[in-house]
């Protein structure tokens, strides 16, 4: 392999999984899978997530071959409204290797045993096109440089959550659950949001590098990193289905049982976790440790 990956590839990292779901979802909403031709759904998929995989792999070895410090990759500026100025970027360093390749490789697995027990599912093409997007949305979270970008990501898994929650939506038990989900976790979320609101507010940026720079310099006063952090931990608590929000989870594998495998044991409730690492120097502002006493 090359010692460092190129930025292109990066992005195919998030790009390759939402080609799949465009070819898959367009024909699905025209009805245009017949009982024989939806079997090249799941083919579809397996090859995007395996090139993803793969594309996670060579990240991961670019990361030893630099020693494990971060390869730096300019953001791009997309859109300016007044102040804000939207920049869409990448990160890749050690957190972000591992968690790709976890990703990355369960949801090859999970695709790859999907394949039998979904054969004969008349929704055979629409669960395939659904778990293509929540897989690039979970890379996309993964791989964001921007905390908006991230929060973007975050509320797309939250929506494939719900569509594969209630995947088999005839059925009232599993519409009731895909429901619950979504508002439990949306709870979450607006607090999350309020802290993207916040920290935008107090220091004009959203690059999350930044942000750990100023927390860790402590730039930012005392009270605004302390809402700050309280504001992500509930988006992480949601998430992750953590005391009180935990109440959607038992009720969400009315999903197919692959869908709980992909989604609540292994990925997306990890992605609370993700982001409180991400965002760990925030948690651990030099001020927030106790100052010893002289002696």
């Amino acid at each position: 392999m090359l010692d460092t990956i190129p930025e292109a590839a990066v992005w195919a990292i998030i790009l390759v999984p939402v080609s799949s779901f465009v070819v898959l979802g367009l024909p699905t909403l025209a009805s245009a899978w017949t009982p024989e031709s939806r079997r090249y759904a799941g083919y579809i998929t397996i090859l995007a997530v395996a090139i993803t995989f793969l594309l996670s792999l060579w990240v991961l070895d670019s990361v030893i071959q630099n020693d494990g410090h971060s390869i730096g990759f300019a953001p791009h500026e997309w859109l300016t409204v007044g102040p804000l100025t939207i920049r869409l970027g990448v990160t890749v360093d050690g957190l972000t290797a591992m968690m790709l390749v976890v990703v990355s490789g369960i949801s090859l697995g999970v695709q790859i045993y999907s394949q039998a027990y979904m054969s004969g599912d008349p929704g055979y093409a629409r669960y395939y096109a659904y778990t293509s997007l929540f897989t690039s949305s979970m890379l996309g979270l993964v791989l964001s440089e921007s905390i908006l970008m991230l929060f973007a990501f975050w509320e797309l898994v939250g929506l494939c959550s719900f569509l594969l929650i209630g995947f088999w939506f005839e059925r009232p038990t599993a519409r009731a659950a895909a429901l619950k989900a979504f508002l439990v976790t949306r709870m979450g979320d607006l607090g999350f949001l309020c802290a993207i609101l916040l920290i935008w507010n107090q220091t004009g940026t959203l690059s999350i590098p930044e942000i750990q720079q100023l927390a860790v310099t402590g730039a930012i006063g005392d009270i605004i990193i302390t809402w700050f952090a309280v504001g992500v931990f509930a988006g992480a608590v949601g998430k992750s289905a953590q005391f009180p929000l935990h109440v959607w989870l038992p009720d969400a594998m009315e999903g197919p049982t692959p869908v709980s495998a992909l989604i609540h044991a292994a990925t997306m409730v990890a992605a609370g976790v993700y982001l409180v690492a991400r965002l760990f120097p925030v948690f651990e502002a030099p001020r927030w440790r106790s100052t010893p006493s002289p002696r």
